[in-house]
């Protein structure tokens, strides 16, 4: 394990991480005090905690409209993919209930 040092809102945090994703790391770090300075500069909202919170969900609303680049999924967002692994899920379980009567 190694420790980096990133500023998020002017505040500095000492954060350990697995040798090699240091980079990705420091990239998160950006990207989350990117996100909550513009939250804060927007002057819509305050208090840090509040701000952290509308950071994380505009984060995550990213993450889960995001789509594959290429291949079968690529027209399904990460919501749409669980989805339909749910429902297929939901299939293979009504398919092999009859079965386990059998043994």
């Amino acid at each position: 394990m190694s420790q980096i040092d990133v500023t998020i809102m002017g505040q500095a945090y000492k954060l350990a991480c697995k040798e090699g994703e240091q980079t990705a790391l420091l990239q998160a770090a950006a990207y989350l005090d990117e996100k909550m300075c513009s939250f804060r500069d927007a002057a819509k909202i305050k208090g840090t905690d509040r701000i952290a919170v509308m950071a994380a969900l505009t984060i995550s609303a990213e993450l889960l409209s995001t789509k594959a680049p290429s291949g079968p999924f690529s027209d399904l967002s990460v919501v749409e993919i669980k989805k339909q692994i749910s429902n297929m899920t939901d299939v293979l379980d009504n398919a092999l209930t009859p079965q386990e009567n059998l043994f």
